[in-house]
């Protein structure tokens, strides 16, 4: 997998966690919850909590899809592509991973498991910008 294939990979994994998001909130409107029942950044106590662990996951995607963006959009623009070549995959297949642990509960083991696939993104994420700069 290439850095631009890692990118776009990402960019897919952020837009089909939003696309479940909107398909559950979809046939809530159809079953008669009113239009306006989502306000923004105030989580309805009545979602599935799958749905609420989806909404956390699909943020915690935005929070890293640019910085791993301008990494490999950098790299790509700078011509050096193939110093983060080897470790851009792996930013992707963590941050799935990290998506999955979210989705898996929040029990101490679950979040434990997230943060160290998190962890692993920004250190990976690190080290390609440092490769970057130097």
């Amino acid at each position: 997998m290439t850095p631009i294939h890692a990118l776009l990979a990402f960019t897919a994994w952020t837009l089909l966690l939003v696309a479940l998001v909107f398909l559950y909130r979809g046939l809530r409107f159809m079953q008669g919850t009113p239009i306006n029942a989502w306000p923004r950044g105030n989580k309805p106590a009545d979602d599935a909590p799958l749905v609420k662990r989806i909404e956390d996951a699909h943020a915690n995607c935005l929070e890293n899809l640019p910085l791993f963006a301008v990494i490999v959009l950098a790299a790509a623009d700078l011509g050096k592509l193939d110093l983060i070549a080897p470790f851009a995959a792996f930013v992707f297949y963590a941050r799935v991973a990290q998506s999955l642990a979210h989705l898996s509960g929040t029990g101490k083991a679950a979040v434990f498991v997230r943060a160290n696939f998190w962890v692993a993104q920004l250190g990976l994420m690190g080290y390609m910008l440092s490769l970057l700069l130097k």
